[in-house]
């Protein structure tokens, strides 16, 4: 089965993302955006419709309301939980009202929000998912591909180009096995290759396009918070090999010290 697909519009640390951190070791996809109706809707429409959307009642750009309307153009609702500073009983009404699944006002304990998720999905007939099975099974490779995949976004690579599944792809593989980084032309570009029935020239053609994007429109923060310290801006951009190691490396920590079998 599938990990369960989260979207959460709420990035600050003793929130959203330790909501996000949590749903993760319960075997959720959890990914965080800020809070912003907008900026939400782009990633609804750039990257697919989440099983469910936990979102801050009042937000820049486009408040919960007019989020869930936006939705309902786009397709079937997701399960939507709705949060809160404070009890406000006129905008739980209408998100209610609108097709939100749940309310709850902060602070809260996580349980409670997993709670609310599972009880709203049991009411909710265009997810075709059990979420309490969604967050009991899992594996250690589909947790993988959702890290690194959450991790690509959060950096900008567009999913519509090659470059951003030969990358994901290569990140995963230099996760497992440290020496494809070390033998970045003879293992690693190869292996990709293989996979997706290409050459490795295309594939390293594709992964340098897909970093310069990321470079040129991604997100200043999210780059720095991974390469700022050692990437210097007089040299630009990394190279493919500084990239993928840079991740995987960082990755491998998080991993090992999550308890995950890695090979080192």
């Amino acid at each position: 089965m599938n990990s369960l697909k989260i979207l959460i519009g709420n990035d600050i640390p003793d929130q959203g993302i330790s909501w996000a951190n949590t749903l993760k070791s319960a075997g959720a996809f959890a990914v965080t955006r800020k809070a912003n109706g907008m900026i939400l809707l782009q990633y609804v429409r750039e990257y697919s419709m989440p099983d469910v959307m936990i979102i801050e009642a009042k937000m820049p750009g486009l408040d919960a309301a007019g989020v869930i309307r936006e939705l309902k153009k786009i397709g079937e609702l997701p399960v939507i939980i709705v949060t809160a500073d404070q009890e406000m009983p006129s905008v739980k009404e209408e998100v209610i009202y609108l097709g939100a699944g749940g309310f709850l006002v902060k602070p809260f304990d996580v349980s409670k929000l997993i709670k609310a998720i599972s009880e709203a999905g049991e009411h909710n007939s265009s997810v075709n998912i059990n979420i309490e099975d969604a967050f009991k099974e899992t594996s250690e490779q589909q947790d993988l591909e959702c890290i690194v995949t959450d991790i690509i976004h959060q950096i900008g690579i567009p999913a519509h180009i090659k470059g951003y599944h030969f990358l994901r792809y290569a990140i995963m593989l230099s996760v497992e096995n440290t020496e494809m980084i070390n033998c970045i032309t003879k293992l690693l570009y190869p292996s990709v290759a293989a996979k997706f029935k290409t050459t490795p020239s295309r594939v390293e053609r594709a992964i340098r396009h897909a970093i310069e994007l990321a470079w040129d429109r991604g997100d200043v923060d999210v780059l720095n918070s991974y390469f700022g310290y050692t990437i210097r801006n007089s040299k630009g951009k990394p190279t493919n090999s500084e990239f993928i190691a840079l991740i995987s490396d960082k990755l491998r920590l998080q991993m090992k010290n999550a308890g995950y079998m890695v090979r080192l």
